[in-house]
């Protein structure tokens, strides 16, 4: 059995020994996430002070916090066999965490750093030590071993791992399952998946039902996969998961798998109660049961839904029972407070000769209504460039944006100080429509949008302008050898001062190497 003091969940008790020490072990974890070669030592440097405080449960704890990342673990392992022998880390930490294991009567802390050493005849000690005195932090450590390279190292981890499972499945799954999943590419990682497979199919309803609820997304769609094929899942849970569970794909798998069952069994109540559902895909799945089920004046009623696939499916009911689809979605929007799925429906299936009714909502006074009118009219391909760019400045950053995407492609009609003086409004949605109407009118009209930009108080505007500015300098300045033709900039005299002007005041933004390519390639 998994030894040690838990809570009711076989954790160590969270304030156990939850000091300055595990507080750098937090910190460590945290920089050795990204980090380089030197953050990994740095992390085994604090492990071992955790180890040498003596103490299983702060030991414990400071595993918990390098176990919860599984993609941490495995660099972690390759960090140990990865050490430079020259410099500063000719004695690298790893090196006298192996010194310091003695066996069975070591603490956690170097038995997993042990289990990870180059040599193999070390790493099996360390797994026959965490075999003997298992708990649930050294678990995503011995998984490891289970996919290694060394026959009797493998071995004897993976009998480990199949008694532990046999033996404490509710301890030992949830602490299992994450690295099994990271390893499930890896090349001998299949025997780890395999034992967290069976012992989820042998496990009790109380324990897989905990790991669907407090499990990782992965290892929810593990769990959720097995005990869908295994059918012990009610419709009522089916259903529950498929209205209020916050991940996607489980939420679309569960609704498929209850409508799927109600229409088999002639459930209609559970169709329906789905097809309100306030989740596009589960009234996706709701309403294709209930056309199955022979309800399509039940479906009918969804013609105006705000989700496309669900007015699609919506119109094909519609077209057996004879109504005509573009007049009903004439009529919803030849009204005072027209539905924006009856617009947006209208697009779908309007041609140019509807444009009449949705330009008269451009000055609707419902945000979203003016936003999808002006979307409808893109779409439509129905757009007067005068009307839209009276609502370029409309107050609403959703109408914005639409009336942006409708006029990129006429930007050229525009009067041609619209998108600058767009460019240096207070508001950062006008800001980021100025630019955008000014991308594709040449190298130099970019490339001084660009340098504006990369001075915003926005910080991702003004991201977005260095790295545009500094793509432009590069094609202008690289070798001829590439096959595409570097681009030229054809700037007249007070543009190419301008130009210089601009790149003055952004050369802190943009680096001095960018700065001094682009007053060359403006010469």
């Amino acid at each position: 059995m998994i030894r040690g003091r838990r809570d009711n969940d076989g954790r160590p008790p969270s304030g156990a020994g939850d000091g300055g020490l595990l507080g750098a072990v937090r910190v460590a974890v945290h920089e050795a996430r990204d980090g380089r070669w030197e953050a990994l030592n740095s992390l085994v440097e604090v492990l071992l002070k955790v180890d040498a405080v003596g103490d299983e449960v702060v030991a414990r704890s400071a595993l918990a916090l390098v176990a919860g990342s599984p993609g941490l673990v495995v660099r972690l392992d390759w960090h140990a066999r990865s050490a430079p022998w020259h410099g500063r880390y000719q004695q690298p930490a790893m090196r006298r965490a192996s010194e310091r294991f003695s066996g069975v009567s070591s603490g956690p802390v170097v038995t997993v750093l042990a289990s990870m050493h180059g040599d193999g005849r070390i790493r099996e000690r360390a797994v026959a030590a965490m075999v003997s005195r298992p708990c649930r932090e050294v678990m995503p450590f011995l998984v490891l071993r289970t996919a290694d390279w060394v026959k009797p190292v493998r071995d004897r981890a993976r009998a480990g791992l199949a008694v532990l499972l046999a033996d404490d499945p509710a301890i030992c799954l949830s602490a299992v399952l994450p690295m099994a999943l990271r390893l499930d590419a890896r090349q001998r990682a299949a025997f780890a998946v395999t034992q967290v497979q069976a012992a989820v199919l042998a496990a009790t309803e109380q324990v897989w039902r905990a790991l669907l609820s407090e499990g990782g997304r992965r290892e929810r769609w593990f769990v959720f996969d097995i005990v869908l094929a295994q059918g012990w899942l009610r419709v009522s849970d089916l259903v529950t998961f498929a209205e209020s569970d916050p991940d996607v794909r489980l939420r679309t798998r569960a609704a498929q798998a209850a409508c799927r069952e109600a229409v088999w069994t002639r459930r209609l109540d559970v169709l329906q109660r789905l097809a309100r559902s306030a989740r596009a895909e589960v009234r996706v799945m709701a309403l294709t049961g209930l056309v199955r089920a022979g309800k399509d004046a039940d479906v009918v009623g969804y013609l105006n839904d705000d989700a496309p696939l669900v007015r699609a499916v919506a119109r094909d009911a519609a077209r057996r029972l004879g109504i005509d689809v573009r007049e009903h979605y004439r009529s919803g929007v030849d009204t005072d407070r027209p539905a924006s799925g009856a617009i947006a429906g209208l697009a779908e299936v309007g041609s140019a000769a509807d444009a009449r009714l949705l330009q008269r909502l451009l000055s609707h006074e419902r945000a979203r209504v003016r936003a999808q009118a002006v979307r409808s009219l893109r779409l439509l391909d129905a757009v007067v460039a005068g009307e839209m760019a009276a609502l370029v400045r409309d107050p609403s950053p959703a109408v914005v944006r639409e009336v942006t995407a409708a006029l990129r492609p006429v930007a050229g009609a525009l009067p041609p100080d619209l998108p600058w003086e767009l460019l240096r409004d207070e508001r950062t949605e006008l800001r980021r429509a100025g630019y955008r109407l000014l991308r594709g009118r040449g190298v130099d009209v970019e490339l001084r949008a660009a340098l504006l930009l990369a001075v915003d108080a926005n910080p991702r505007l003004a991201e977005r302008g260095k790295a545009d500015a500094t793509r432009i300098t590069r094609d202008m300045t690289r070798t001829t050898w590439r096959r595409s033709p570097r681009p030229e900039l054809q700037v007249t005299e007070a543009e190419h001062a301008e130009l210089l002007a601009s790149t003055a005041r952004a050369a802190a933004a943009l680096g001095e190497e960018i700065s001094q390519q682009l007053g060359l390639a403006g010469e």
